[in-house]
């Protein structure tokens, strides 16, 4: 019987499933920069991730929350995406805050890294960002959902 040599590949994907299980917040972040993407395009209160073999994925946060890049930023507690290389479409869950308007993001991609600049279709328009805006995932305040009302965002108490 012989033995066939496990490969290198084989123990660092090995290694990852053991020390950081899927789902956790930095597995995330740590998907997002294989793909190209900046770590931080989702916030701190990420619960769990799925991404199927069509590369559909969803990201499960604790609550719907409010959060700022350049502006604001609101996150539903579920949050979808279809995931390729350098770009997120699709995207389902996510509004950006334009002229006191609320307009949903439909896409995210980064054409080219050493241009450090990435960006967001929010669809009547295409913004650019630094990159370092994403270096690391946004602090995100809870908000209830159904919160938004006539373009803006209610204080909780």
């Amino acid at each position: 019987m012989s033995r066939k040599p496990i490969s290198l590949f084989s123990l660092s994907l090995l290694f990852l499933i053991l020390v950081q299980p899927l789902g956790s917040t930095s597995s995330l972040h740590n998907l997002l920069q294989s793909q190209g993407l900046p770590a931080g395009l989702f916030p701190d209160t990420v619960k769990s991730y799925d991404l199927d073999n069509l590369g559909r994925l969803e990201v499960h946060l604790e609550w719907p929350c409010l959060s700022k890049f350049d502006t604001r930023v609101y996150y539903e507690s579920v949050v979808r995406a279809n995931l390729t290389f350098g770009g997120l479409s699709g995207l389902e869950g996510l509004s950006q805050e334009e002229l006191f308007l609320w307009l949903p993001v439909k896409g995210i991609t980064v054409n080219d890294p050493s241009s450090g600049l990435i960006l967001f279709d929010i669809g009547v328009a295409h913004k650019q960002l630094s990159l370092s805006l994403f270096e690391d995932p946004p602090v995100c305040r809870p908000q209830a959902p159904g919160m938004r009302k006539m373009g803006s965002f209610q204080a909780q108490r």
